[in-house]
């Protein structure tokens, strides 16, 4: 009762912090970068499921609390994704970069985020899964990779069709195929090998340590 924090524990208060700079990092780089867009129309359809995802978090909050680890994660492919819906994927400066350090035939800057997208959010999908549905052991890395390959796909789907009815003439810009007709499942391979790196990462790190328990929310 001591400290004006009644109904908190010690690991959730010393969290709080943390989670609140990774919130304050975001809210700041996300509005400094809402500044002039490279599109603003694009801007507005790359951030349709960014709104959507900060929303859910924030609505779920008292429901259901991540790990620091996770959020740490999800705070940075969501700083990513920021980045890349400035510029629109397929004219990030750092991705002409690497296209000309590594004589690359396109801008790989959406590659990378999808690639991250796995690599990053594997393990909250799997914290999801292990303390919500009680799954446990490889089966968690295994489901964790097939649900990030799913929603890659289904995110692809939702891209295509939010592309065709909202703004046709945007289909490039937003969707990032750079001409590329194999764009989509190239994006879909990224983010499942993305995914099978970090869990099996994890998995291999859980069998070394003997350690396979929940994922502590602080």
């Amino acid at each position: 009762m001591k400290g004006g924090l009644p109904s908190l524990g010690r690991a959730e208060s010393r969290s709080i912090p943390l989670r609140s700079g990774l919130l304050l990092w975001y809210g700041l780089l996300w509005t400094w970068l809402a500044i002039a867009p490279v599109n603003r129309r694009d801007w507005l359809l790359e951030n349709l499921l960014a709104f959507a995802l900060v929303t859910l978090l924030t609505l779920t909050y008292r429901r259901f609390q991540f790990s620091n680890v996770s959020y740490c994660l999800i705070t940075v492919f969501m700083t990513l994704h920021a980045v890349g819906a400035h510029y629109t994927y397929a004219e990030v400066p750092l991705g002409f970069w690497l296209q000309d350090l590594l004589s690359l035939s396109r801008n790989p800057f959406d590659r990378i985020v999808h690639f991250a997208y796995g690599a990053l959010l594997a393990y909250p999908v799997r914290e999801i899964l292990m303390r919500l549905a009680g799954v446990r052991g490889f089966w968690s890395c295994s489901l964790s990779v097939s649900l990030i390959l799913a929603q890659s796909g289904l995110f692809e789907i939702i891209e295509s069709v939010v592309a065709a009815l909202v703004s046709p003439e945007l289909g490039n810009a937003y969707l990032g195929t750079q001409g590329d007709e194999w764009d989509a499942q190239k994006d879909m391979a990224a983010a499942v090998g993305g995914a099978a790196l970090a869990m099996g990462l994890t998995f291999a790190t859980s069998k070394g340590s003997g350690k396979s328990a929940i994922p502590s929310t602080p």
